[in-house]
């Protein structure tokens, strides 16, 4: 899985100026941030950034654990060229949205998938903007995108996001890096956090139910430390 961008803030355009420059600014940084990951997957091999996983196993682990059936609907954000879908469709999901901000990455995985990616809705835009279908989901899975917000505001808009379209009981899995974990990735800066510091992020509506640390091995022979977050929607 991967990253997102900036959010737009204005649902309108101000008539103060100040406003309207605010709102042009978060859009030019949105497309920035676009280019940024469309040019990442158009220049490197998918087993060639930091975050790739041959199968993404404890993410799997993670959502049969919460004994969703396998007609149950899973968001992947961020989904990129990861290999996370395949991987659920082995277990024998069939109703699995991938999202991300590159359009490329996510023609990688349908055209890897072959005739398998039928069971895949494939969204290319910017989680912090999109608004989804409300309850649409059982599962939210995120490894690695809520890690690149690093202004209040973006979070904010995820969180609202997340409670919007996971139904009520339902699952969240994030994954970011752990407070010890790296200060960059692809160049970008991001924040880290401790599991309780990850929670408060989403605050009362979701109940931590488990969370655990988790040493990422790169494609280069590094190490990155993560952390999981296995929460449940209260809330409606």
């Amino acid at each position: 899985a991967s990253r997102s961008g900036a959010p737009n803030l204005g649902v309108r355009l101000a008539s103060n100026s100040s406003q309207s420059r605010s709102y042009a600014t978060h859009q030019v940084t949105a497309l920035e941030n676009k280019n940024h990951w469309e040019q990442v997957y158009t220049t490197k091999a998918n087993d060639a950034v930091s975050w790739f996983q041959e199968h993404a196993k404890r993410s799997v682990e993670l959502i049969t654990e919460t004994k969703v059936p396998h007609s149950a609907a899973i968001i992947d954000v961020g989904s990129g060229a990861s290999h996370f879908i395949d991987d659920l469709i082995s277990q024998g999901f069939n109703k699995i949205t991938a999202l991300d901000l590159s359009a490329t990455a996510l023609a990688s995985t349908k055209n890897r998938l072959g005739e398998k990616s039928s069971c895949v809705n494939f969204i290319a835009a910017d989680i912090t903007q999109i608004e989804l279908p409300r309850h649409a989901f059982d599962v939210w899975h995120d490894r690695a995108v809520f890690h690149f917000l690093t202004e209040p505001e973006q979070r904010r808009a995820y969180v609202k996001t997340v409670l919007n379209a996971v139904k009520p009981g339902g699952h969240v899995i994030m994954a970011t890096f752990a407070e010890d974990g790296p200060q960059k990735c692809s160049g970008l800066p991001v924040q880290r956090y401790a599991p309780h510091e990850l929670h408060a992020e989403f605050g009362a509506p979701f109940e931590l139910v488990h969370s655990e640390r988790e040493i990422h091995s790169t494609p280069f022979g590094t190490e990155q430390k993560f952390i999981y977050c296995y929460c449940r929607k209260v809330g409606q």
